[in-house]
């Protein structure tokens, strides 16, 4: 009798190992609610897209996948909590480019400077290119023809743009620095004070993500000259790059889908193959395009490459951007 509960008392064992293996494998993951940390405000494009992913992933999973916003401190807030995060897969990341391009900068020492020290990346959702575009009565029609018309302005142009240290910012600092040109830059709050006071023409050119600018456009308030996309994009081909005039005025915000180091990497792959299946539906990418937001497949490690890539860009602009706010 003694011999066989040993032996049933066995057989469980081998049971609950052979359980614990398969969901350390993500065989079967998952089997309760997942949360994705982000840092975007809810509303706004970035938590728009993370939401559709959530409920793409949630009808895959039949687990409910729910978005948590920790917006703040340009990321830190959701960077930290992420990184503190049980390591089972059960908490993910949803992480935005400043992340890594500007608060390594501002705020040395609070985040990683490189994501593997942290996390692990599972794959991006996609990028969001800039624009720029000016005021109607501001006598340009082309990327060219407003670069003509800076450098022969005497006192140089003002240009429009969301915070400091955002990517609409700092694309304007990159066109300034490739282009030579005698540009500075105005804070606003937010995207729709920025194309406000452009339509007003208080400011000529404004750099903002599309979906900011849309609704200007199609008042005909102001005029879009170009797009920051490495190439030009599949619902707005008729749009030149900035690129195709100043080389190297590439720029786009991105966002993409992390893990807290030492989740398995069994349910890294899962989860990144999951995300490659979601962002392959027609219906995303419409939802996407309209959001202003370009989907990349990219694997977990092409996605690290791609942000080393973002940040050897990035960082020589924003210490130039942190000098000149020093120096005010």
């Amino acid at each position: 009798m003694k011999r066989e509960r040993s032996g049933i008392t066995l057989c469980a064992v081998v049971i609950v190992a052979m359980i614990a293996s398969a969901s350390a494998h993500g065989e079967d993951y998952p089997t309760k609610p997942v949360t994705i940390i982000s840092p975007a405000a809810a509303g706004n494009s970035p938590d728009i897209a993370a939401r559709v992913l959530a409920d793409r992933l949630t009808q895959i999973w039949k687990q409910q996948v729910l978005v948590l916003n920790r917006p703040g401190a340009g990321g830190l807030i959701a960077a930290q909590a992420a990184a503190a995060a049980e390591k089972d897969g059960y908490t993910l990341y949803m992480t935005q480019s400043s992340t890594w391009t500007v608060l390594p900068i501002l705020q040395p020492g609070k985040v990683p400077a490189e994501p593997e020290k942290s996390f692990v990346p599972i794959g991006m959702l996609g990028e969001q290119p800039m624009a720029a575009a000016v005021n109607k009565d501001v006598p340009v029609k082309s990327m060219a023809e407003l670069v003509d018309y800076i450098k022969k302005q005497p006192n140089g142009i003002l240009f429009s743009a969301t915070n400091r240290g955002s990517q609409s910012h700092l694309t304007g600092e990159l066109l300034r620095e490739r282009a030579k040109l005698n540009m500075t830059f105005v804070h606003s709050e937010g995207a729709a004070k920025s194309l406000t006071d452009v339509i007003a023409g208080r400011i000529p050119l404004v750099f903002e993500g599309i979906a900011g600018l849309k609704s200007g456009i199609e008042s005909g308030g102001i005029r879009l000259l170009a797009v920051t996309s490495a190439e030009r994009l599949p619902n707005m081909k008729d749009v030149p790059t900035a690129a195709e005039t100043v080389p190297g005025v590439v720029s786009a915000g991105w966002v993409a889908l992390m893990a807290p180091i030492g989740v398995p990497d069994a349910i890294v792959q899962k989860v990144a193959a999951d995300l490659k299946s979601v962002l392959a539906q027609p219906e995303v990418q419409e939802r996407f395009h309209i959001l202003g937001t370009y989907s990349r497949d990219l694997t977990p490690a092409q996605l690290l490459d791609y942000i080393h890539k973002e940040e050897q860009k990035w960082w020589p602009i924003v210490r130039g951007v942190d000098k000149q706010r020093a120096e005010k």
